[in-house]
């Protein structure tokens, strides 16, 4: 009946986003990509940089490239060595470009600080290394809102919250999960977590109060590992499986967490799917390890609430996948997201864009959004305090800010420990006779160290200035 034919198309500005890899020169060619079995996604992106696990013999290692340092990556590459055994997660911090975190089987979690110019040597030296977990560590993410906060879970079921501002332990979320953790989201405000596991559960968690505020057994019937996130007013979206293994993905209230708001089955494959969520236009992102294709859905307040928009495909399969901050993005040619393809030995970018005839600032596609400044300290974020993030125009475009160090203060340990007890050692004896020389070496060492550090500043200004000059040509 002609009826049928006047069906109304839902409006929506997304309907036609479409995604298009880079040339190939603006591609990073000749990374050997970590072959780790870990569901993380092995590449962190930021405005400055894209940081890469790779295979590493002995340890575990990844590569930091500026963003404008494409096509064939030198095979002397520096990289960043410091861990013992390979390393499972990194995440970029969100209030400083050149700060990135990494989790490793070692069982620490090491915080680097990058310099904008490329070192000439591996970087070895962490700022501060976290340990505090007994099993190897395979989830990291800062939090959004307070500046120094880390999150880190491991397969001791336990997650920690540290200041890396001290390199403390903050809490300790422990008798909470009864198998291993699956992922962790922050919520917007960083207020609430929501964690997946393998016991089939969904918690949703106030990790101050330390208390479980909500929580769903089997959101999805399937045996594999769920994914879930926050999305926007609070609301939950989970990726899974079906009783008869079909990727499934759901969106689910915490108000009402019994029956969920959506659940849609997709297709048959079994890799996990990756959700990424942009909160500006409201579009997840699904990115399946060994999938070729990216699948992207509009969240509305409309039923059926999660509305399919399309799929980027490709021939290559992805072995992981970076997502760029909102603020990294190129407003002028319309661009809302940008991923980082990992494949065997290269990274590609591909580029999601809305298509606009106007040259002019599209300012309904690039609503005001989080900054790189923090909201609150560490100290207010634990007392309790909430605050939305700092938000910038687009307008534009974003410049990223200079180079800032993280400065760790670390309290004195002897402070809050008990006076040790009689030391059994042969020297107690005769120590008097010790402590002037010992003095006389502790103070060398201590100018050296001095010495150290102010060449090292010497260097890093030179190498600075040198940037200037030669304004990023080779």
């Amino acid at each position: 009946p002609p009826a049928m034919s006047r069906r109304v198309v839902r409006q929506s500005k997304f309907r036609h986003v479409f995604g298009q890899p880079v040339k190939a020169d603006q591609m990073y060619e000749d990374i050997r990509v970590s072959k780790v079995t870990c569901d993380s996604s092995f590449c962190a992106v930021n405005p400055k940089f894209v940081a890469i696990i790779v295979e590493s013999g002995g340890g575990g290692a990844f590569i930091v490239l500026p963003l404008a340092k494409t096509g064939r990556v030198d095979k002397n590459h520096p990289l960043v060595t410091g861990h013992t055994a390979p390393v499972l997660d990194i995440d970029w911090c969100p209030h400083n470009d050149n700060v990135i975190a990494s989790a490793s089987e070692d069982t620490t979690v090491m915080v680097w600080q990058i310099p904008d110019y490329v070192p000439v040597r591996n970087i070895t030296e962490p700022v501060v290394t976290l340990e505090g977990h007994s099993k190897r560590v395979s989830i990291i993410s800062w939090h959004p809102t307070a500046r120094n906060v880390l999150l880190s879970a491991g397969c001791d079921n336990l997650v920690i919250l540290w200041n890396v501002g001290t390199g403390e332990m903050l809490l300790a979320l422990d008798n909470m999960h009864t198998d291993l953790i699956y992922n962790v989201g922050w919520n917007r405000n960083g207020s609430l977590l929501v964690t997946t596991c393998k016991d089939k559960k969904v918690r949703v968690i106030d990790p101050r109060k330390q208390q479980i505020i909500a929580e769903k057994t089997k959101p999805h019937d399937g045996t594999r590992p769920i994914r879930a996130i926050f999305v926007a007013d609070g609301k939950i979206f989970t990726t899974g499986f079906s009783r008869m293994s079909e990727r499934q993905l759901g969106l689910w209230d915490l108000n009402n967490f019994e029956e969920p708001i959506a659940l849609q089955e997709m297709d048959t494959s079994n890799g996990v799917l990756l959700p990424f969520y942009d909160a500006d236009s409201s579009i997840v992102y699904l990115c399946g390890k060994g999938d070729s294709s990216i699948r992207y859905f509009e969240i509305t307040d409309e039923a059926p609430y999660v509305h399919y928009l399309n799929t980027y495909s490709s021939k290559e399969p992805q072995r992981g996948m970076g997502f760029m901050p909102k603020r990294g993005l190129d407003v002028s040619k319309c661009e809302i997201a940008r991923f980082f393809k990992l494949h065997e030995r290269k990274c590609e970018p591909i580029v999601m864009t809305v298509p606009r005839k106007s040259d002019l600032f599209q300012d309904d596609l690039y609503p005001d959004t989080p900054g790189p400044e923090p909201a609150l300290e560490a100290d207010e974020w634990l007392s309790g305090k909430d605050a939305e993030p700092i938000l910038i125009s687009l307008r534009d475009g974003y410049v990223p800010i200079k180079n800032r160090e993280l400065k760790v203060v670390k309290k004195n340990i002897l402070d809050s420990k008990p006076p040790p007890g009689p030391r059994r050692s042969h020297s107690s004896c005769n120590s008097d006779c010790f402590s002037p020389a010992l003095e006389e070496v502790l103070e060398e060492i201590r100018a050296l160290k001095e010495m150290v550090q102010a060449q090292e500043k010497r260097i890093c200004d030179l190498e600075n200035k040198l940037c200037q000059f030669t304004n990023g040509t080779d």
